[in-house]
């Protein structure tokens, strides 16, 4: 097997023909560079060069090895060339892991404009109900409901959101509304399945409700599901009360926030990446822009704006 670095020498003294010039090429000294020719040919068992007062010269059998050497060196540079800045370079595809509500209502519309500027990434959006594992490689970067404790992973807020209790309007008009906290274990509640809950972020009713029914065991779920958006659809058909995200009922005419005093839950979303991810331009690109997008949308996120804002309609 011939060592690339033994080739290397020898191109440099092939080319230079005087030792002295070729040793400065390289960065080494005169008798460490004759030395290492001299054990190359050994182990080649052939003679490379004619050595001469006047330099170097190649014998046939170094001139066969020369041309050979010189296509490895061209194959080399040109496979640096193709790989070089590879980190910075805005093509292929990134994959992002969301959950499922937030990904569907908030990341994908402000996505959009991301890819229309970005015509050459390819954009893999898992909004899903659950959390995406960074350490198993399913994504490059999350964006989760509490802040991951992997040490390993670069981590950073991103952005408040608010949930509220919501009823269907003609829900309300058939069965009234809970005038007080006290009485929402009262009414049909619609939630999450307790023991495939993916977060305690997202246990919204425990704390709501009183002791008193809590231990009287009264209350009554009329559907739980672990996907937040069939739970928006079953509130809106009037299934019963349900703890919803504002972000996901801001314009539905057919739901009404109730006891906006009382019921008011704040929560937070966290962007995450591996570190070596985070190096990739590709997912620093879409990193900040998230980060940028959701800025502008906090009252949106707050419930005190009906109107999600792209990036572009701000351009």
């Amino acid at each position: 097997m011939l060592d690339w670095q033994d080739l290397q020498v020898f191109l440099e003294v092939a080319r230079h023909a005087r030792l002295s010039d070729a040793a400065r090429r390289l960065g080494v000294d005169h008798s460490t560079l004759s030395r290492r020719t001299r054990r190359f040919e050994q182990r080649l068992n052939t003679q490379l060069f004619e050595r001469s007062t006047h330099g170097y010269r190649l014998t046939p059998a170094g001139e066969r090895l020369k041309s050979h050497a010189e296509q490895m060196a061209r194959h080399a540079d040109e496979a640096a060339d193709s790989l070089t800045d590879q980190n910075l370079r805005l093509e292929g595809q990134i994959r992002l892991g969301v959950t499922e509500g937030f990904g569907t209502w908030v990341v994908a519309p402000l996505l959009s404009a991301f890819c229309r500027r970005h015509p050459g990434l390819t954009l893999d959006l898992l909004a899903l109900p659950r959390v995406v594992n960074l350490s198993r490689h399913e994504a490059d970067l999350a964006i989760t409901i509490e802040r991951p404790g992997n040490p390993g992973l670069v981590t950073s807020r991103l952005c408040d959101y608010r949930l509220k209790l919501y009823a269907a309007r003609h829900y309300v008009e058939r069965h009234g509304a809970p005038p007080q906290l006290a009485q929402l274990g009262t009414h049909p509640l619609i939630g999450y399945v307790d023991d495939l809950l993916f977060s305690e972020q997202l246990s919204y009713l425990d704390p709501l409700l009183s002791p008193q029914v809590q231990q009287a065991q009264q209350t009554h779920f009329a559907l739980r599901s672990t996907s937040v958006t069939t739970q928006m659809m079953a509130t809106e058909s009037g299934a019963g009360l349900g703890i919803l995200p504002c972000f996901m009922t801001a314009g539905r005419d057919g739901l009404m926030p109730l006891l906006e005093d009382e019921v008011s839950v704040v929560r937070q979303f966290w962007i995450t990446a591996r570190q070596e991810q985070r190096q990739l331009a590709r997912v620093r690109l879409l990193w900040d822009f998230l980060r940028e997008a959701l800025a502008m949308n906090q009252d949106f996120l707050m419930g005190r704006h009906d109107r999600l804002v792209l990036p572009d309609d701000v351009e």
